[in-house]
């Protein structure tokens, strides 16, 4: 098979992929950026692009202070990463394709990852291979800028360009304007792109849909443990009340202007953030999104109140052992039900409670990834048919969905969307899947016993 084809921006080469019949494109640059500027869509390359590997991750923690010598933070490293090589740079605006042999206008899923806005990247290996394609949709992964490198804000960065912040944000959305512009050439259809993200990925995508910016690019959304309004969890505020913090790290690493701050290698740039941190004891997000007047322009709880953000179908949904548990449970369900009570598209909720095999961290934050790209094989867990069952389902769930924004199909269990007087949500996990209730106090049991543990 001649993997070469033409797309807008000139001609690319693919390898192919794991599975059979599906052709991979890694590392396809979407667009380029200095440093805290926005980025450039790219329209044009010259010659054959090599898409036959992966394109570097953004500098992050891990990039300075390797995961495996960190005693007591190894449980993500050992179940994404262990025995993986990744390369990293500022230079990072990379995402991959897969897609189907000879695919013709068929359904895009552009998955954006978690990691805290601090780290992570497209092709862990939950991400390596999702099998979407095998239900004729094409996957596409990205990688954006993390940490002080993607949510820096300073007043001399505002008055350069207008606004500061969410850099990373703006990366996510220059990879979807270039899918939109590119993916017919890769067999996918520019009008059905469905948003998935995870953790930090739903909360970009929960802010993505909250955007002006959006309109007409964006046909579904899905959002794991992460997406929703509230403001326990992912409250976002004005970009000029994160001046003094990001002052501080400017101050802390040495610069006294914003030149100089520029130029200051990755790594010291990452040391005196992290030495900030520690300094004032921080504990919570300190990269995240905030209001910055042009790709955010009110807090969510605003835009909801004025009806202005993405009338489009969403998945919504957490996991049993998840991150406060109640708060993304609640905060997904009541998502998905105010698509309702407002007249707009049905929405659809799931709960995820499948205590995975291997160790006794059942439903934890990020475990539903691997049933949802279909790629258990990867991991190092002993999966049982249960677990390949369950992940055949959530594929089917989620791939319906990003063809015609209803989740159901034949063979499955009927999923309701979350309506008025429809308190009932996906269970998926332990029990054949259905629709079933979700017990609060159990959640907020489970997020006392964590804290606990915590101490």
């Amino acid at each position: 098979m001649n993997s070469v084809i033409k797309t807008p921006c000139g001609e690319i080469r693919g390898t192919e992929c794991r599975i059979p019949g599906i052709t991979a494109y890694k590392g396809i640059r979407y667009a380029t950026a200095e440093r805290w500027k926005y980025p450039e869509v790219v329209s044009h390359w010259d010659g054959i692009y090599d898409a036959t590997s992966y394109g570097s991750c953004c500098y992050q923690l891990r990039t300075f202070h390797p995961e495996d010598q960190n005693p007591g933070k190894t449980f993500y490293y050992n179940e994404f990463r262990k025995g993986e090589t990744y390369t990293y740079s500022e230079d990072c605006l990379f995402l991959n394709i897969w897609t189907p042999h000879e695919a013709k206008n068929l359904p895009v899923l552009v998955y954006i990852h978690g990691g805290a806005f601090t780290g992570g990247c497209g092709h862990e290996k939950h991400f390596d291979g999702p099998v979407w394609p095998e239900k004729s949709v094409i996957a596409v992964t990205v990688n954006y800028r993390l940490g002080p490198l993607g949510f820096a804000c300073l007043p001399e960065l505002k008055q350069e360009s207008g606004h500061t912040g969410n850099y990373g944000l703006y990366d996510q959305l220059a990879a979807i304007r270039w899918v939109k512009d590119n993916i017919q050439a890769f067999g996918g259809n520019p009008g059905n792109i469905t948003v998935m993200g995870q953790s930090a990925g739903a909360m970009s995508v929960q802010q993505l849909c909250l955007s002006p910016l959006t309109k007409g690019l964006i046909a579904k959304a899905v959002m794991s443990s992460g997406g929703g309004i509230s403001e326990e969890f992912s409250k976002t505020s004005p970009a000029e009340d994160q001046y003094g913090y990001w002052q501080e790290v400017m101050k802390t690493a040495g610069c006294s202007a914003l030149e100089e701050f520029r130029r200051l290698p990755a790594e010291k740039l990452f040391g005196a953030w992290g030495a900030v941190n520690r300094m004032q004891s921080v504990t919570g997000l300190t990269c995240m999104p905030c209001i910055d007047g042009e790709m955010i322009v009110k807090s969510g709880e605003d835009a909801v109140s004025s009806g202005q953000f993405l009338n489009i179908p969403y998945m919504a949904g957490s996991t049993s052992e998840d991150i406060v548990p109640p708060i993304v449970f609640q905060m997904a369900k009541n998502w998905c039900r105010l698509q309702s009570e407002q007249g707009r598209c049905s929405s659809y909720t799931w709960f995820f409670d499948r205590q995975l095999p291997g160790d006794e961290e059942g439903a934890w934050h990020s475990s539903d990834l691997w049933y949802w790209f279909g790629t258990l094989d990867n991991g190092w867990r002993p999966f049982t048919e249960k677990d390949r069952q369950l992940s055949e389902e959530m594929v089917s769930y989620l791939t319906n969905f990003a063809k015609t924004g209803d989740p159901n199909g034949s063979g499955l269990a009927e999923w309701k969307a979350q309506e008025e007087g429809q308190d009932l949500v996906m269970r998926l996990g332990e029990e054949p899947s259905h629709m079933g209730d979700v017990s609060m106090e159990k959640l907020y049991e489970t997020m006392r016993s964590s804290h606990a543990e915590g101490e």
